[in-house]
């Protein structure tokens, strides 16, 4: 019996350990989470709806980019573009698609080449993205986020 008591006692100091309870600040948490954030990678990136069947996140990004490319290139080919001397180059476009899945041209890189033949390629290469398909924006943790692109356009006129 007394063992028993003792062994009881023991067992009632020893408890109070569990009941203890570790302060948590909220701000060492989210801390803690923006370290582990990738802010240079998104869950899903942006595509258009073709894309959406591709397997892996690489595949629908890849999808995305040729889409782009192939609507920005179709549009071009509609113009009448006349050259003294054969064009083979390339220009590079940097965009942003919102959250809402808008694009928006930041920046397009100025090739002299191109711009001394074609002076009007700027205006062309904007024009050509009004009537763009539907854009899902990316995804990051569940939510929409803005991304941004780099895309290299070639400019190929015989």
């Amino acid at each position: 019996m007394k063992y028993l008591k003792l062994f009881i006692l023991i067992i009632c100091l020893s408890s109070c350990e569990y009941f203890d309870k570790k302060k948590v600040n909220s701000q060492d948490i989210v801390k803690e989470e923006l370290e582990t954030f990738n802010w240079n990678e998104v869950d899903e990136y942006p595509s258009f709806n073709n894309c959406n069947s591709s397997d892996t996140k690489e595949l629908r990004k890849q999808c995305f980019q040729t889409t782009l490319a192939n609507h920005i290139t179709s549009q071009l080919a509609l113009r009448k573009i006349v050259v003294t001397e054969d064009l083979n180059d390339t220009i590079n476009m940097s965009f942003s698609i919102s959250e809402k899945g808008d694009l928006r041209i930041l920046n397009i890189e100025d090739n002299q080449n191109i711009t001394s033949q074609i002076p009007d390629i700027n205006t062309f290469l904007t024009e050509s993205l009004n009537n763009l398909p539907e854009i899902s924006p990316a995804i990051k943790r569940g939510q929409q986020v803005k991304t941004e692109f780099k895309i290299p356009i070639i400019i190929k006129v015989e």
